[in-house]
């Protein structure tokens, strides 16, 4: 999937009060992300979500974040969830309009693109994924600018 910069910097960027998550190394990074997640996990049964209220306050659900991280190489993925905390923070708080682009190869689906920016200043991007027949918000990424999704 292609990134528009050029579009990205006439977007409306929602400003977290959130810092991204310290530490270089890897297993440091993930455990602090996984320690945010279980701050979800334990407040459901099911499956961990966050209410959104750019949606009208319908859940984006967690899970399927995990599954595609772990499809990354371990240096693009420690980049990623360094941006986990505001990512939820950004679900969790924004009102901005994202950029919204129907799936190429699957017509259920659209992605939706939120602009954000942590609080120690460092831009960042989360897409959601909407499958159109059920209404399900999925979270599938976070990632800074300039990464390829």
């Amino acid at each position: 999937m292609h990134i528009d910069y050029n579009s990205m910097s006439k977007q409306k960027h929602f400003q977290s009060k959130l810092s991204r998550i310290s530490g270089s190394n890897y297993a440091d990074v993930l455990s602090r992300a996984r320690t945010i997640y279980a701050v979800y996990r334990r407040k459901t049964k099911r499956n961990p979500y966050v209410r959104s209220p750019y949606f009208k306050k319908d859940k984006i659900f967690l899970s399927r974040f995990w599954s595609h991280i772990m499809e990354k190489r371990i240096n693009p993925r420690t980049k990623r969830l360094k941006y986990y905390a505001c990512c939820l923070d950004l679900l969790g708080n924004s009102t901005c309009e994202p950029t919204i682009k129907p799936d190429p190869g699957d017509a259920n689906r659209r992605f939706y693109r939120f602009y954000g920016r942590s609080a120690d200043g460092y831009e960042f991007i989360v897409q959601v994924v909407e499958e159109i027949k059920t209404g399900n918000k999925f979270l599938i990424s976070c990632f800074p600018p300039g990464h390829r999704e």
